[in-house]
C-alpha cells in the first residue's frame, strides 16, 4: 500500500512539474504579443499550477494507506480548496488589474489545466 501511495504522489509531482513548464511556455508565447499578454498568461498558468499543487498536497500529503475511507473526503476537500483558490485569484485579478487581457489569462489557465493531464500517461511514466 505504501508503494502505491508513493507512486501516486510521484505521478502527481511529475504532472505538477509539467504544468509549471507549460506555464513558462504559455508565458513566453504571451510575451510575443506584448508584456501585458505575457503577464496575464503567467497569472493564468500560475493559477492553474498552484491550484493543482494545493489539491495534490491536500490529497497526497495527508493520505494514509491504512485509512482508505478518508481518501474520498480528502479528494472532495482538495477539490473545494482548488476551486476556491481559483475563484479568489480570478476575482482579485479581474478587480485589481485594468485593462484585463482575458484571452491571455483564461487561455493560459485552460492550456495549463488541460494539456498536462491529457498527456499524463506519457508524463507520469
Amino acid at each position: 500500500m505504501q508503494q502505491m501511495q508513493n507512486l501516486d504522489a510521484h505521478r502527481a509531482r511529475r504532472i505538477l512539474v509539467a504544468q509549471a513548464v507549460a506555464t513558462i511556455i504559455v508565458t513566453l508565447v504571451g510575451l510575443l504579443f506584448g508584456l501585458r499578454a505575457g503577464f496575464f498568461a503567467l497569472l493564468g498558468g500560475a493559477t492553474a499550477t498552484i491550484a493543482n499543487a494545493l489539491f495534490a498536497y491536500w490529497v497526497f500529503g495527508r493520505y494514509r494507506a491504512g485509512e482508505p475511507g478518508k481518501l474520498v473526503s480528502q479528494f472532495y476537500g482538495g477539490e473545494f480548496i482548488k476551486l476556491a483558490f481559483i475563484a479568489a485569484v480570478f476575482a482579485v485579478v479581474i478587480i485589481w488589474f485594468d485593462p484585463l487581457s482575458p484571452l491571455a489569462l483564461f487561455g493560459a489557465f485552460f492550456v495549463v489545466q488541460v494539456l498536462p493531464p491529457l498527456l499524463a500517461n506519457r508524463i507520469a511514466g
